[in-house]
């Protein structure tokens, strides 16, 4: 039987929680786990413990959670656990070279996207803003430049029409975490092969920022679909209306046309809300939320507030 390999492993939030669980499931041993220090999180600032770290703690897995990865005292430490091979799924920062080569076997990632498209922090919202009919997640061997090590594997997944970035990324952690102890078998077994990415085909899949979720009307209505959505559940697309934010959240295009101006509410009914775009008909909202309130049907907004077409949204 091939040896099993200790795995010193890297991850925060929640998309990192199935590849460390499998890891603890597999007969490869997790001699420790690094995530970013507890943080305030919510409306209420509370600090909070990272998803990965309540996972390692409740298998009495050693954490540690440095500020600087470079701190000797670090280094130390992983050194200490003597690692054959590292993990990362989605930890937040840059992993310097001088830890990224503690493991004899180097370091591996979980990437959200078929390299080397999405190279990046947002690849799955980028993936979905930019309507891609397909996304899938790639094991790759990390090195110094940002998401540009060689691959060891990847799995495709099709993107529905109408799927928000949530609902994919939550699928796309569980098949990293099956195809990354797959990958683990592989190089423990000497019979991993790695691929190298072409260089030309890269994109790059920046941060997602709350300022990115104002609706520009004037763009085609499955652009403004797509970019529901993709900043779905964070930031939210949003828009105004008399003065008042909305945050949209779900919605479908209609190819009826709009001879109106962009942003103008052209038909009103329980079910939805129909606005003119820039182009390619008319996108319908169908669920939204006030600010600070719940979220709610159009039907559920239309029995405490009178909207009529005619009516426009607006940029503030």
């Amino acid at each position: 039987m091939v040896d099993a390999l200790s795995i010193v492993f890297f991850g925060t939030p929640a998309f990192a929680v199935p590849t460390l669980e499998r890891l603890l499931d597999s007969r490869h041993p997790v001699r420790g786990v690094v995530t970013q220090p507890d943080r305030p999180q919510g409306r209420g600032q509370r600090v909070s413990e990272s998803p990965v770290k309540r996972v390692a703690l409740a298998h009495r897995v050693p954490v540690i959670q440095p500020e600087r990865l470079r701190d000797p005292a670090v280094l130390e430490t992983l050194r200490g656990w003597a690692p054959d091979l590292g993990v990362v799924a989605a930890y937040g920062k840059l992993i310097p070279e001088n830890v990224l080569t503690i493991p004899r076997h180097g370091t591996i990632n979980v990437h959200a996207s078929l390299l080397p498209k999405y190279r990046g922090a947002a690849p799955v919202h980028r993936a979905v803003i930019d309507g891609e009919p397909e996304t899938g997640v790639t094991i790759m061997r990390v090195e110094k430049m940002l998401d540009a090590g060689p691959m060891l594997a990847r799995a495709v997944r099709p993107v529905g029409p109408d799927e928000t970035s949530d609902v994919i990324e939550r699928d796309l952690a569980q098949r990293g975490a099956a195809l990354l102890v797959e990958v683990v078998g592989q190089i423990a077994a000497g019979t991993a092969r790695e691929e190298l990415q072409d260089f030309m085909l890269c994109t790059y899949a920046p941060k997602i920022t709350k300022e990115e979720g104002l609706i520009d009307w004037t763009l085609p209505a499955s652009f403004i679909h797509n970019r529901v959505r993709g900043l779905h559940p964070w930031p939210h697309a949003y828009t105004y209306l008399n003065g008042a934010r909305i945050i949209v959240l779900t919605t479908h295009v209609e190819t009826a046309p709009a001879s109106a101006p962009p942003g103008t509410i052209v038909h009103v009914s329980r079910q939805s809300l129909q606005v003119a775009t820039g182009h390619e008909g008319r996108l319908a909202i169908e669920r939204l939320q006030l600010e600070g309130r719940r979220p709610m049907t159009v039907q559920e907004f239309l029995a405490g507030h009178t909207v009529k077409a005619g009516e426009r949204f607006a940029n503030s």
